[in-house]
């Protein structure tokens, strides 16, 4: 008989970290198996000459849960927080502008003309109702607001955060408050106005963040906390039902080299869902198949160091979106040294791109060094920097950000209910409810809050 509070947590990410520390919290007795030689998954921060790249995220939003968290962990003191009215910019017509975030500036704006303009602030006086099928964010906006407003401003902030497709990328799953707006209300700036809390008070933004010595230093503390309870270079080989039955399951991991039988009453995959997919085929074949059909886009992380007089004027704020109709390979750079200190050495720059995505997958097929040379060219171009980088380092994910493309949430739905088929089977990742670590976090918290209570009534 497996112990009858033994957990066992596969995958050693932001979501298997979250979830394996709060089960430990609540008293649970849990191992989490990672195969690489350390946790954090694509999350890294990686020092060199002064510099401090991160090799995945950049930074993340300070949600209620993740500060918690933070805080929870002993992490408070290494926050670090940007400004939160650091311009924001998008290249048009190979030249720098300003996304406007208010709507006063928005009326100011050459970065979109008239006729788009008048169609965001005329869009709370008009009552629509989302089709009855389900729209592609690109469909969403071209219907709404038109093709310039899509190609300057919604295109490029979903290059930015899902790496995506607009034309495939589901409205109802990316952006689910959108399509409910509309419903509800028949006007998403209308349903944004009547969704302000009732006491007229302004909704703060959730604060833009990292930590002195970069993002890592989460994932380091999660590890930290739980222990011996982390095992990494632990590859689960095979998960099979215990002799008991639907009370138990034995996970086969090598370790090592050597293989070893662990007995456990839960198991929580939070591996990505393709890998996931293999563990789960001798449990449940559709389960299997659901998780395999998600797609991921690929994206390739450059990172760069200039000395400050290799610009004409330094950047100053949060970094670039690039629209695809500009015709470059990059889909965005982030100033990382403008953003947070201790980034880059006194008198100089570090800023980071991002090339690939769904809309440009065989880029990653490319050397590492010819993809920093487009980053680093493109980058040239348009912020006139005068010469090579003093430093620079490429890494590339061939699977980064899972797509939540048309019929995502359907997938999602089935393996939901698939997964209350396999008493003492969850799933926690980052394709399930949003790619930011927020979202894990948040998601990851529930996952263990659900093993607990499964366990607690069974003991």
């Amino acid at each position: 008989m497996p112990d009858c509070s033994r957990v066992i947590v596969i995958g050693g990410g932001i979501c298997g970290l979250t979830c394996a520390h709060r089960l430990k919290r609540l008293g649970a007795e849990v191992t989490l198996l990672e195969s690489s030689d350390h946790p954090g998954g694509l999350i890294g921060s990686v020092e060199q000459d002064g510099f401090l790249f991160e090799r995945g995220p950049q930074s993340f939003q300070g949600t209620a849960a993740l500060l918690d968290l933070i805080r929870e962990i002993g992490l408070e003191g290494e926050l670090l927080e940007a400004d939160p009215a650091a311009p924001r910019y998008v290249l048009r017509g190979g030249r720098l502008q300003k996304i406007p975030m208010s709507p006063p500036a928005l009326m100011c704006s050459s970065l979109l003309g008239v006729g788009s303009r008048w169609k965001i602030v005329s869009e709370p006086f008009k009552h629509t109702q989302p089709p009855a099928h389900e729209e592609s964010v690109a469909e969403f906006v071209r219907r709404k607001f038109g093709h310039e407003i899509l190609e300057y401003l919604v295109s490029p902030f979903v290059s930015g955060v899902y790496a995506g497709d607009p034309e495939q990328l589901s409205l109802r799953s990316a952006f689910p408050t959108l399509e409910e707006w509309e419903r509800r209300f028949g006007s998403i700036l209308r349903g944004a106005m009547k969704s302000k809390p009732a006491n007229g008070e302004k909704k703060k933004a959730p604060p833009l963040c990292s930590f002195r010595r970069g993002l890592s230093a989460l994932p380091r503390a999660l590890a930290s906390d739980l222990g011996s309870s982390v095992r990494t270079g632990a590859c689960v080989a095979k998960l099979k039902r215990g002799d008991n039955g639907a009370r138990g399951f034995e996970i086969h991991v090598v370790e090592n080299g050597m293989n070893e039988t662990i007995e456990a009453a839960a198991i929580v995959l939070a591996a990505p869902a393709y890998v996931s997919a293999q563990l789960m085929q001798p449990l449940s074949t559709e389960a299997a198949q659901l998780l395999s059909g998600m797609p991921y886009a690929p994206v390739a992380v450059a990172a760069a160091g200039y000395h400050a007089n290799q610009f004409s004027e330094a950047p100053d704020g949060f970094g670039f979106l690039v629209p695809r109709k500009e015709k470059m390979r990059t889909l965005g750079t982030v100033w990382n040294s403008s953003l947070f200190a201790g980034r880059a050495p006194e008198s100089c720059v570090l800023m980071t791109s991002f090339l690939g995505g769904a809309t440009d997958p065989a880029l990653l097929q490319k050397p590492e060094e010819e993809i920093a040379a487009v980053a680093n060219a493109e980058n040239r171009r348009i912020l006139h920097i005068n010469g090579a980088p003093a430093v620079s380092a490429t890494w590339k994910h061939a699977k980064a950000l899972p797509q939540y493309n048309l019929g995502h949430g359907h997938i999602v739905q089935r393996l939901r209910e698939v997964q209350s088929e396999i008493p003492g089977v969850f799933f926690s990742g980052n394709y399930l409810e949003g790619p930011a670590i927020g979202k894990c976090v948040e998601q990851a918290l529930r996952t263990a809050d659900a093993v607990h209570e499964r366990i607690a009534s069974h003991a």
